[in-house]
């Protein structure tokens, strides 16, 4: 919830702005665009009697990400523990609070509440540069597609299929996104017993295509090719998402993580496929798997 100039959060309470009566507040939410229509159905329909008034406002909006190793959030803290909690808007760009503010917003960066690596987002009007945004250094989606894709962390509903995905499998734990504390949600006692477990035989994972000699293979993969053994032809898993000569898959890790292990494309046995453990995986995500390995 956003006070009258557009900063934020101020957590469980509305806004006031030193008037006598209080203004609206406002939240400004990002979303995956494919499902912008469904959300505001889902929305209005448990609206009720509620005074709250719902809108589309992506043609007056856009989203931008700052990313690299370079804008990594290094400082502490800045916001209330609340936010904290729930991950978003715990860090701040002060580089940026002196920005000219408009339409009645302040514009500022936030933290990335996913990792570190993807570094900061922000929310400013379509018609706008957001500040710290150098015109040599402004890149298109394909550059944070690709960023995201070595990194391993997937978005919306065509890298995570609505119905199908179980959170647990998608490093959703890992990236700030489910509370083992909080109560009350679907699927809670699912993913709280496979999670306490402490067993994920299948995660998300970065992959490398690359031919017999391991140079890099442009264009070679589509989404949904399966992933298989090729001594074996075991299927390991399924490739989610491809660009250029990288992407992400659905991977059983006792195979992908295998010391000498021969992974390639289901129908093209000529192109090999490379399953990376990202940096910022926990150790404890595949110390079971490895202690089994060196015991066999």
């Amino acid at each position: 919830m956003l006070d009258c100039t557009g900063s934020a959060p101020r957590t469980g309470e509305r806004p006031n702005c030193g008037e006598e009566e209080e203004e609206p507040g406002e939240v400004l939410a990002d979303v995956d665009a494919a499902e912008v229509d469904e959300l505001l159905a889902c929305f209005k329909r448990y609206r009720l009697r509620s005074k709250v008034e719902i809108d589309n406002v992506s043609k007056d909006f856009l989203c931008w990400q700052r990313f690299g190793r370079n804008v990594e959030h290094k400082g502490p803290s800045t916001q209330e523990p609340e936010a904290q909690s729930i991950g978003w808007g715990q860090g701040v760009d002060h580089a940026a609070e002196s920005a000219a503010q408009g339409n009645g917003h302040g514009w500022e960066w936030f933290k990335d509440p996913r990792l570190d690596c993807l570094g900061y987002r922000g929310i400013f009007p379509a018609n706008s540069i957001p500040p710290l945004v150098e015109s040599d250094k402004e890149a298109d989606e394909r550059h944070y597609l690709l960023w995201r894709i070595e990194n391993g962390v997937a978005e919306g509903s065509t890298e995570i299929p609505k119905g199908e995905a179980i959170p647990l499998e998608y490093n959703f734990a890992g990236l700030n996104a489910i509370s083992f504390e909080k109560g009350c949600y679907i699927g809670q006692e699912l993913i709280a017993r496979t999670h306490h477990r402490g067993v994920i035989r299948k995660r998300l994972m970065p992959l490398i295509f690359v031919d017999e000699n391991g140079q890099e293979l442009e264009q070679a993969v589509a989404p949904g090719s399966e992933v298989v053994d090729k001594e074996s032809g075991k299927k390991i898993g399924t490739v989610s998402t491809a660009l250029g000569c990288r992407g992400m898959g659905l991977l059983r890790l006792e195979e992908a993580l295998k010391q000498n292990s021969s992974l390639a494309v289901k129908d093209n046995r000529d192109v090999r496929v490379k399953a990376i453990k990202p940096d910022w995986w926990p150790a404890e995500w595949t110390q079971v798997l490895e202690q089994q390995s060196a015991v066999a």
